[in-house]
């Protein structure tokens, strides 16, 4: 496990002998559980570390399943956005099944590079149906990224119109240049009907730092 201010890191690797368990971190009951599929390749990773971290890795390393954590507001209280980077790989159904039964919202990326990452989309999101039942309350964000690549498979009208279908919303990003990227999260939270969420904290240095902003170019008589 690594830590570092408002954000966790854990990996959790299925071990060659099936008889050992996995040990997982326990869940905070004020968790708010993003969960990310997309087929391997697709930049899942990529979306997730320049959101969380701010930084881009250009080699591609494949994910069994990673757990990012950082705190958000929710309610206007403090509250712990998990996001689940889940593994690109379809080896793993049980682990699928189960990061769907415990999501509240959903990111499924392709790449934009891909037809066939996009139709891989198409059997996670019936998974998530059958798994949720009514989707209408549910938080879902269909991405098309890569999207400063040249060598396009998929247009942009496209994935809009399978957003549609899917009645989920829909952005086009680059992990790479980051464009969009925290424009997703925040268009994902504002999707959440049941509580409100952001991205930003209410916090006593904001509170006073916006004092001081209102203060700031006024003159005083002495």
């Amino acid at each position: 496990m690594w830590e570092s201010g408002s954000e966790m890191f854990t990996s959790q690797f299925v071990p060659k002998d099936r008889s050992v368990r996995l040990r997982v971190m326990p869940e905070q009951s004020n968790d708010y559980r993003v969960v990310v599929f997309g087929a391997g390749g697709v930049g899942k990773s990529s979306l997730v570390l320049r959101f969380v971290r701010g930084t881009f890795r250009e080699s591609y390393i494949p994910t069994i399943e990673d757990t990012y954590r950082q705190v958000i507001s929710c309610n206007k209280q403090v509250c712990t956005l998990q996001i689940t980077d889940t593994t690109g790989s379809h080896q793993f159904p049980a682990m699928q099944r189960l990061s769907i039964s415990k999501g509240h919202a959903f990111i499924l990326v392709y790449s934009i590079t891909s037809r066939q990452s996009l139709e891989e989309l198409k059997p996670i999101f019936e998974e998530i149906i059958q798994i949720k039942g009514d989707t209408e309350s549910i938080p879902i964000m269909l991405v098309g990224n890569k999207c400063d690549e040249t060598n396009r498979e998929v247009a942009l009208s496209e994935g809009a119109e399978l957003a549609k279908r899917w009645n989920c919303a829909f952005l086009e990003t680059s992990a790479k240049t980051n464009y969009n990227v925290k424009e997703l999260f925040q268009e994902l939270l504002q999707l959440e009907k049941r509580r409100t969420m952001s991205l930003q904290l209410e916090t006593k240095k904001s509170k006073s730092q916006k004092r001081k902003e209102k203060l700031k170019g006024k003159c005083m008589l002495m």
